[in-house]
């Protein structure tokens, strides 16, 4: 249940019980996305795609691809043309995020690649976690690259602040308000009890249509902070205060 904001700045929040965060926007720059995790994979498309043919993940992602592409037989490099043509549409197609999440999973092991989080989304998560409040994690990124970057994060291995991982895989699209009632019932908890944390208003509205509790995290300088919304919002994380 939302509360009066207090101190100025806040927005204080009751009833609460899960917490799920985005990441893209929210808990970490979009431009770090944007600018270092997609071109990584892009760039090792081919690569990997070779070097892992005849694998059975590599199997199924490519079938998955042809299938979502209308394609019957296609070849390595139409593969390939389609993974980029997504990556330039910024499609959140699950066969495309399931790869890049294996690719960046070499990059996080090799060292080559080290997760992005802001501060004060790095403070609010500590605060939680050490309130012993389940944080969950809800992108469209999978759930493999979700646990990676949370393991290769600039503070270490933040792998046990986690309770569980959501993609579009497990729960389904992000935009939908039948994916938050599939994660409530993961959860196992009272819709009105779990608070979304998003930058993305129409995710906003899918968590709210399925009951939870929504706030915007409207970051200036990321894409998703234009326009406004009837939620209420903050600009940094540890503005949000759970009574």
């Amino acid at each position: 249940m939302l509360v009066n904001p207090e101190p100025a700045g806040a927005v204080q929040f009751s009833d609460v019980q899960h917490v799920v965060v985005d990441i893209e926007g929210t808990t970490s720059a979009s431009a770090f996305v944007y600018d270092v995790l997609f071109p990584y994979a892009a760039e090792r498309f081919a690569e990997w795609l070779t070097q892992h043919a005849g694998e059975a993940e590599t199997d199924r992602i490519v079938a998955e691809v042809a299938r979502e592409a209308g394609l019957s037989e296609p070849s390595a490099d139409e593969i390939v043309a389609i993974l980029r043509g997504w990556v330039a549409e910024d499609r959140k197609a699950t066969p495309l995020k399931e790869l890049q999440g294996l690719i960046w999973e070499e990059g996080f092991a090799s060292g080559a690649l080290i997760s992005d989080f802001f501060p004060d989304a790095l403070e609010a998560l500590r605060q939680w976690h050490d309130a012993g409040l389940p944080i969950s994690v809800y992108s469209s990124g999978s759930v493999l690259a979700q646990r990676n970057w949370y393991a290769h994060s600039p503070e270490g291995d933040l792998t046990g602040w986690i309770a569980g991982h959501y993609d579009t895989a497990n729960a389904g699209p992000k935009r939908d308000a039948s994916s938050y009632r599939a994660i409530t019932e993961a959860i196992g908890a009272d819709p009105a009890t779990i608070l979304f944390c998003s930058d993305v208003v129409a995710e906003l509205d899918a968590a709210r249509d399925a009951g939870w509790q929504v706030i915007r995290v409207r970051r200036p300088g990321e894409p998703h902070a234009i326009g406004e919304s009837a939620y209420p919002e903050v600009a940094e994380m540890t503005d949000i205060r759970l009574v």
